[in-house]
């Protein structure tokens, strides 16, 4: 199945495309997503989805089987697996983007294809999924191409005058080393220990069932109706018997 989108973000056209270069960084704001490893034009990651009381893994790769970055557009081909035997994913993407006063405006056209749980919905369902989706995945791009760069360090003055030493104490030194010694230890704070870094936190599954419910709701809230009116009819029907 076919899907189309298109979306504005409030950076450069220069400074989208190079983030969008970071397949990484990009997969991190699409809910379920994470990119294990990048080499190259090539990756490889994971999609948690949650239907449900089924819960689907799909491990798989893609690549960058087109990249212009005059036309600033890219094609990527992507595919994965279940990894219970559940069902296959794949699907091409095309990537264009343009200058719109300063903004720019991306254009995503999806083919999909998908076996399994997920493909009992139609292209209509699939299509307003993945456009909540994706209001998702532009509100965390937004916030990360607006949020202001930290300040640079100011670089030292050549032209300052170099800090004065402590002056040392009077008086003769104590056995065993020199009298500001002591002092300077005792005025130095101590060095504090280097935490060690904290691993990312994992990418929460896509709960594909509670996007899907609301779609399917207002889909076909008539036909619900209609059956919930039959059923009060069978009821007061079996009553009178």
């Amino acid at each position: 199945m076919e899907l189309s989108h298109r979306f504005t973000v409030p950076s450069s056209l220069e400074e989208t495309w190079v983030h969008f270069e970071d397949i990484a960084s990009v997969a991190s704001c699409f809910p379920g997503a994470q990119v294990t490893s990048a080499e190259g034009d090539s990756f490889e990651g994971s999609v948690k989805v949650k239907l449900g009381p089924i819960a689907l893994l799909y491990n798989g790769s893609g690549t960058f089987v087109e990249k212009d970055e005059a036309a600033h557009r890219f094609v990527v081909d992507a595919k994965g697996k279940d990894k219970r035997g559940n069902g296959t994913a794949g699907a091409n993407v095309t990537v264009t983007m343009a200058d719109v006063d300063g903004s720019t405006q991306v254009s995503v056209e999806t083919d999909l294809a998908i076996t399994g749980k997920p493909a009992q919905f139609g292209r209509g369902v699939m299509q307003d999924v993945s456009d909540k989706l994706l209001g998702q995945f532009v509100t965390c791009l937004e916030q990360r191409l607006s949020a202001p760069e930290a300040d640079p360090e100011p670089e030292p003055d050549p032209e300052a005058p170099p800090a004065l030493a402590a002056e040392p104490t009077t008086g003769p030194p104590p056995p065993g080393g020199s009298a500001g010694a002591p002092a300077a230890a005792a005025a130095a704070p101590p060095t504090p220990r280097a935490s060690p870094p904290s691993p990312p936190p994992p990418a929460e599954a896509l709960d594909l069932g509670s996007a899907v419910l609301p779609v399917l709701a207002r889909a076909y809230w008539k036909q619900a109706l209609g059956v919930l009116a039959g059923l009060a009819v069978l009821r007061r029907l079996v009553r009178r018997r």
